[in-house]
């Protein structure tokens, strides 16, 4: 996984947040490339390298899959390239794959299988559930692949052209004033992404009963996706009442405003940039760690929550349909939008309610809760089921959602006047019921997003 893969990762596990939040019933899919001509190539070498995904230990980082693989692949890749021989032979891997030979198949486990390790062990950076049973790439769709060309081509959706079968739409043309069609099933008889992306419809829609589908996809996919939805909705598979939407994002940039990649110009890898965040984060954390009282451990376990939390935040203040420059720097600062910020002025209002004593937090007599809760879970709610162009997914703030009685985190922790009034204790009372629900606040709506808020920072 690279960096590109960072934003479907964040964007898609907050919405999924918010859905669940306001009562929706949400299936996760985490749709992977698990199929097709590289793995007929991986599967011969692996068939003529035999033991070169064999471990010695059983216990394996992410880390060292990732670089099992990345060799595995360079060294396939290279004599793929290089000899006419070998590539026919692994041409009739991905046939024997496709055929559903068990030799073939069991090869193709082994990749799966080391992939998996490596996927897990970032989600769990990044502080996202991922359970395998939400993971269906392309192969858990090859069983419909023939059917789904049989429908289109029956009901008239699809024809055949120059062999192929495809969809063709009058609005959809070409610099050469021509129809671009969409390629189900290409003229040497091999399915197209669409086969995949159409068969997944049909099981979203038909077997688990979905009424609302929602892509988290790149916005260089938009013209895919937009033929994909018309052809099934030609098709009757989408519908008044079934629908499907793509939440496009855009590209993640360096501070050069160039797409984010090393100087030897390849794509940064998502585990290396969230490690980076986390060490530049737990320095921050580091810095004011004495002053706080931190053990170690807290120093750890903060760094990490405020590195991935500046990571997230980053990409969720931010318009999704926009390309937006990564810049650490800015990411951990302590001053200005930043997810650094929030979780200081949590852990600060945790340490006043740690100091208040025999003062306990209570409402104001004028304080309407049930009316000030329904507002700001109304305004979540708007935000979760917005189906035209979904909001800035920002936490609960003056410019975001309001924080109860519409305070800024800073201005809730100003003193409480001196000299003390006669109803000083109705005062302090008052105002630490104030600083509890901005704290609970806070916490939900970052918690929202999947950005921890430490007690002590």
């Amino acid at each position: 996984m690279h960096v590109g893969h960072l934003r479907s990762a964040v964007i898609g596990d907050a919405v999924v947040q918010l859905l669940e939040f306001t009562g929706e019933s949400v299936i996760r899919r985490h749709h992977i490339g698990d199929w097709g001509t590289q793995f007929g190539m991986l599967i011969q070498y692996l068939d003529e390298h035999p033991g070169e995904l064999d471990h010695a230990d059983a216990d394996v980082t992410g880390e060292e899959a990732m670089s099992n693989l990345d060799r595995l692949y360079k060294a396939a890749r290279k004599l793929f390239d290089s000899d006419e021989e070998f590539k026919t032979r692994a041409r009739r891997r991905v046939v024997d794959l496709q055929a559903g030979d068990p030799q073939t198949l069991a090869a193709w486990q082994k990749f799966v299988d080391e992939s998996k390790i490596y996927f897990f062990s970032v989600f769990e950076k990044l502080d996202m559930e991922i359970r395998d049973a939400d993971i269906v790439g392309e192969s858990g769709y090859n069983d419909m692949l023939d059917e789904t060309c049989r429908l289109l081509e029956e009901s008239g959706v699809a024809e055949i052209s120059d062999g192929a079968l495809c969809v063709f739409f009058d609005d959809i043309k070409g610099p050469d004033g021509n129809r671009v069609p969409l390629i189900v099933r290409k003229s040497d008889g091999g399915y197209g992404y669409a086969a995949t992306d159409l068969s997944a419809i049909r099981d979203r829609v038909f077997n688990l009963k979905a009424t609302s589908l929602l892509y988290v996809v790149d916005v260089r996919q938009s013209l895919h996706f937009k033929m994909v939805f018309e052809t099934a909705r030609r098709a009757g598979w989408l519908n008044d009442d079934v629908t499907a939407y793509q939440l496009a994002f855009g590209t993640i940039l360096g501070k050069d405003g160039k797409p984010f990649k090393t100087r030897e110009g390849v794509s940064v890898k998502l585990e290396d940039l969230l490690d980076e965040a986390v060490q530049r984060a737990t320095t921050v954390v580091r810095d004011k760690a004495e002053k706080v009282g931190l053990t170690e451990q807290e120093i750890v376990d903060n760094g990490r929550y405020v590195g991935i939390g500046a990571v997230k935040y980053a990409d969720l203040s931010t318009s999704a349909v926009r390309d937006y420059k990564f810049d650490l720097d800015q990411m951990v600062s302590l001053n200005g939008d930043t997810s650094v910020y929030l979780q200081y002025a949590y852990a600060r209002i945790q340490s006043i309610l740690r100091k208040a004593g025999e003062f306990h937090p209570r409402p104001t007599r004028n304080w309407n809760w049930p009316r000030r809760n329904a507002r700001w879970a109304s305004t979540w709610t708007s935000s979760a089921r917005s189906s035209q162009r979904p909001p800035r997914n920002t936490p609960p703030q003056t410019h975001g959602v309001p924080l109860p009685t519409g305070l800024h985190p800073h201005d809730v922790l100003r003193p409480v006047p001196r000299p003390l009034p006669d109803n000083a204790p109705e005062v302090v009372e008052n105002r630490l019921f104030l600083v509890d629900l901005t704290a609970r606040t806070l916490q939900r709506g970052m918690a929202l997003l999947g950005i921890r808020t430490p007690e002590r920072l």
